[in-house]
């Protein structure tokens, strides 16, 4: 009996959200939906895709409030699917890219979400939760780069002078890449707030630095 009432619950309030639509209660209607959703999000997910016009002004809101709910319930892969919908309507949006991008570091998809936060620094270059990511992701691959190549070159008893100088353009080069990108990303950072862990990435590629050019 009480799955039965929800149910019906449910349903009256999806009925109530078409009923807002039709009426042109743009308001009202997402804060019915916004109710439907949390007594059963999948029946209303169902009613996003099958009931609500896709060319509408509503829509955006109605996905808006299904990536909301699906981001607050861990379940990353709906609500990358609905950010992911919200951007193909607004193409560029920085709270939409943003969106997508935090979707995909959560679901493992950190290639792609790299995609999405550099596309994002093409339209907000100040953004700081991409520059944190790219200072970051940057720095690591660095970090795991410049580890093989010493692994690579310590496995060599007696280095020629020909072997040790490829060894140093390797290190230079891979710090005028990784390690660049980085910094600049991080400085960005540090400029926006005071982030002590920015600050020692900073101090650790200086140091970086300093070991390469010497």
């Amino acid at each position: 009996m009480p799955l039965m009432l929800n149910a019906q619950t449910v349903e009256d309030m999806l009925s109530k959200v078409s009923a807002a639509i039709e009426a042109d209660q743009q308001g009202q209607a997402v804060s019915y939906f916004r109710q439907a959703i949390k007594l059963e999000i999948n029946r209303s997910e169902m009613y996003y895709w099958t009931t609500v016009d896709k060319n509408s002004l509503i829509c955006p809101k109605l996905a808006n409030e299904m990536a909301t709910a699906f981001k607050k319930n861990r379940n990353y892969d709906k609500a990358y699917l609905f950010y992911k919908e919200l951007l193909q309507k607004s193409p560029g949006n920085v709270d939409y890219l943003e969106a997508c991008a935090e979707m995909q570091v959560c679901r493992g998809q950190e290639k792609d979400a790299l995609r999405i936060y550099e596309q994002l620094l093409k339209v907000d270059s100040d953004n700081l939760a991409a520059n944190i990511f790219l200072g970051n992701y940057y720095f690591l691959m660095g970090e795991q780069e410049k580890k093989k190549m010493e692994n690579e070159y310590n496995k060599i008893s007696s280095p020629t002078k020909m072997q040790y100088a490829r060894y140093r353009d390797g290190l230079f080069r891979l710090f005028s890449t990784e390690y660049e990108k980085a910094r600049a990303s991080l400085k960005k950072v540090v400029q926006k707030f005071p982030s002590t862990e920015a600050k020692k990435t900073l101090d650790k590629i200086l140091s970086i630095e300093k070991e390469v050019n010497r």
